[in-house]
């Protein structure tokens, strides 16, 4: 006997019903289907289990195909690391396949797709150059990103669409225009906006750079993301 008032519950009165009659969330019948060589990417889609995130990415590629049919927007919201990572082939070949109206980025979004077109590398060891107060100093990325930010404040543009027309100008010896996001979207007519905040990017540490004209660029392009979230009414998709 232990020294509480109160003693464990009895389960001498709890109720059971069997197995069979129970409703449940989860059957065999929803479970994955083990690859096989030669399957489609369709028939890999239907392969993977209806349940839960499997189920959600089903439900997201058939949101953006009735979107798509009824030429409704699709936009995608992108940091910078979908860049830096690898991502620029997919997001291209969707461009081309009509499965983007939109994209809004960051400035790290900008200076990764930037420097991958000029160079074909990007994202710079932190640790290794910020004790020295070299980080964020590549010379190319901050006068040029920073001239692009003064252009658009001229013309009226954002800094989506001023990058893309800078990097097909001409002007520019850029390596890797295959790789570049940027310039696929601005070649296909696709709106690029970019959501800076002031401070937070390499290029604003730099000498060249001009807070008005980024704040209007990129109020630009806020403006312009608007426009763009008005065309998703009655399904459109945001990713």
């Amino acid at each position: 006997m232990g020294i509480y008032d109160i003693e464990p519950l009895g389960l001498e009165k709890i109720r059971t019903y069997p197995l069979a009659t129970r409703k449940s969330k989860v059957s065999v019948r929803d479970f994955v289907k083990p690859h096989r060589r030669g399957t489609t990417v369709a028939e890999f889609l239907d392969s993977l289990p209806r349940i839960l995130a499997a189920d959600d990415l089903r439900a997201v590629v058939g949101a953006i195909l009735r979107a798509r049919a009824r030429r409704k927007a699709i936009l995608w919201g992108l940091g910078g690391h979908v860049f830096k990572v690898g991502l620029g082939p997919v997001l291209i070949d969707l461009i081309r396949r009509d499965f983007i109206s939109g994209i809004a980025t960051n400035g790290a979004g900008l200076v990764h797709d930037f420097e991958i077109a000029l160079a074909g590398n990007t994202s710079e060891d932190v640790e290794a150059a910020l004790g020295g107060g070299a980080f964020g100093m590549a010379e190319e990325t901050g006068l040029y990103l920073n001239e692009i930010a003064v252009g658009a404040h001229r013309s009226g543009l954002g800094m989506g669409e001023a990058a893309g027309k800078l990097l097909t100008s001409g002007r520019l010896r850029v390596k890797y225009p295959e790789s570049s996001v940027l310039i696929a979207a601005y070649r296909a007519h696709v709106p690029v906006t970019v959501h800076l905040a002031i401070g937070t990017d390499i290029p604003h540490m730099h000498r060249s750079a001009d807070g008005a004209a980024l704040g209007a660029a990129t109020h630009h392009d806020f403006r312009l993301f608007c426009a763009l979230v008005k065309q998703m009414h009655a399904g459109g998709v945001y990713l």
